[in-house]
């Protein structure tokens, strides 16, 4: 990855100095904001898929099952192969998406056994998987920074300082041995942990060692002052680089197996009866949904990425019935969620509305003490910018929105209202019965209405000029007996369908 960000460097250099690229990704709401938006695509194109395929919650189960396959890939990197312990080590990657894969397969032995349904296999799978992870992280590696809470729970704030370093220019590396003149010595003790004692117990036995040797890059060089010149550097996010990664990977993969992806995910049955293989591209979409949950980790957590899966999807469906909108719109949800999101955890929502005004607005009015200093997750706030998102689309879909809902529902009751009423017109005018029945005072009473519902109906059907009233008796006209014959036929077709 390292030289992946060096050509993209050497790229930027082309249009930009080297202080505006620093000074552009050391400022932490802009790595933030392009780290978020990065996972937020990738979560967001692969979580349509998994939405359509009634799979939303396995995105929940993987990126906790994924802490496995990172551990065991740990155990045997460090065990089994003796190398270095490296978290950025490409064998946890590749442990992470098996572990994924193993979910998935594990999943089905146990829906497939008959037993239980696919929720419940789900909820069988994934808690065992889990356990044996903690289980391994707290019996083998609990001297390495790789913990549940690490993994669960990530801080997007920080990204900008864990950076790699590229040197342009004064590029000396310093390598020190223990005959060098900078060398440092230093005690340590060298049977303290195996007798369980402490350095100042009478038993224990030191060694000398040399305390600062080793090979120095320029960065670190020039911060332990054993440089004169300052190297001329870049530092770049290495969290930008993984999940750009994750993020073209994605978007390749759904480019390339759009149309397989759309069919498998609609009619699988289909897909197979055409030659296509419905069962590969499950898991590869499995493979890739662990892959971005594991790029994810030093982010936002295994936990809160689950929200970039399912969130900007479930909106996207509100607005849309075709696939190729969904998608982008799903990716643009979810970037906006990431761009608004840090300035909501700063206190600003959507930039007009101050979060500290609204708490010590709330304490005025519910005599609360609520602390009135905004301060909160920058991964939470954009995980609930993107929930609010969702209401808005839940509240405004043109099609399955509430507000929408609730108008066309209101509209098929004026509907029914309107044709009662005409029904009964038609089945009374010109006949003996006409005093009786049509009597506009008192026609309220034949439908237990009220009469100012009625009066409604009324005022709207002559609005309409589908009836008309003479003397207190209400009567259609030509047009109202038209709309009362065109309904029965319409409604007699759908029935003999």
């Amino acid at each position: 990855m390292f030289g992946i960000e060096m050509v993209v460097i050497d790229l930027l250099l082309n249009f930009f100095s080297r202080e505006e690229i620093n000074t552009f990704l050391r400022d932490p709401q802009v790595t933030a904001t392009i780290i978020g938006s990065l996972i937020a695509i990738s979560g967001a194109l692969l979580g349509t898929f998994l939405l359509l395929r009634g799979m939303s919650l396995t995105s929940d189960a993987i990126s906790h099952t994924v802490l496995l396959g990172i551990v065991v890939a740990f155990i045997v990197m460090t065990s089994l192969l003796n190398l270095e312990p490296d978290l950025s080590s490409p064998w946890l990657i590749i442990g992470a998406a098996a572990a994924g894969v193993a979910t998935v397969v594990l999943t089905e032995l146990i829906f497939r056994s008959g037993l239980v349904k696919q929720d419940a296999a789900l909820g069988l799978a994934f808690p065992l998987l889990f356990a044996v992870a903690i289980i391994l992280i707290s019996r083998f590696v609990d001297d390495v920074h790789l913990d549940e809470d690490a993994v669960m729970v990530g801080e997007i704030g920080v990204a900008w300082a864990d950076t790699n370093s590229h040197c342009l220019s004064n590029c000396e590396t310093v390598t020190i041995t223990p005959d060098d003149e900078r060398a440092i010595t230093a005690r340590r003790c060298v049977n303290c942990t195996a007798e369980n004692i402490y350095p100042r117990d009478e038993g224990a036995v030191f060694e000398e060692y040399c305390g600062n040797c080793g090979t120095y890059s320029p960065a670190q060089a020039w911060s332990a002052g054993l440089l004169e010149t300052e190297p001329i550097l870049v530092f770049w996010p290495r969290s930008i680089t993984v999940t750009a990664i994750m993020m073209l990977l994605t978007v390749g993969f759904v480019v390339l197996f759009y149309k397989e992806l759309k069919l498998a995910s609609f009619d699988d049955a289909l897909a197979k009866a055409l030659g296509l293989r419905p069962g590969v591209l499950h898991y590869a979409l499995m493979v890739l949904v662990s892959l971005v949950a594991v790029g994810a980790f030093d982010a936002v957590g295994s936990i809160l990425v689950v929200a970039f899966f399912i969130i900007p999807p479930a909106a996207a469906y509100l607005l849309t019935d075709r696939l190729s909108v969904m998608l982008v719109i799903s990716a643009v949800i979810g970037s906006l969620g990431a761009f608004f999101g840090y300035d909501l955890a700063r206190g600003h929502f959507l930039g007009i509305i101050e979060m500290d005004s609204v708490l010590a607005l709330i304490n005025r009015v519910f005599g609360l003490q609520l602390l009135e200093q905004w301060d909160s997750s920058i991964s939470a706030s954009m995980v609930l910018m993107i929930f609010i998102f969702f209401i808005i689309a839940w509240v405004l879909s043109p099609k399955y929105g509430l507000i929408s809902v609730a108008a066309r529902r209101a509209n098929q009751r004026r509907i029914f209202d309107d044709q009662v009423v005409l029904g009964h017109i038609f089945n009374h005018q010109h006949d003996e019965s006409e005093i009786m029945e049509l009597q506009a005072d008192d026609l309220y009473q034949h439908f237990l209405w009220s009469q100012q519902k009625m009066a409604r109906v009324l005022r709207r059907l002559r609005t309409s000029h589908l009836i008309e009233i003479a003397n207190n008796i209400v009567r259609l006209t030509q047009r109202g007996e038209e709309s009362v014959q065109h309904f029965r036929q319409n409604n007699l077709s759908e029935h003999i369908v």
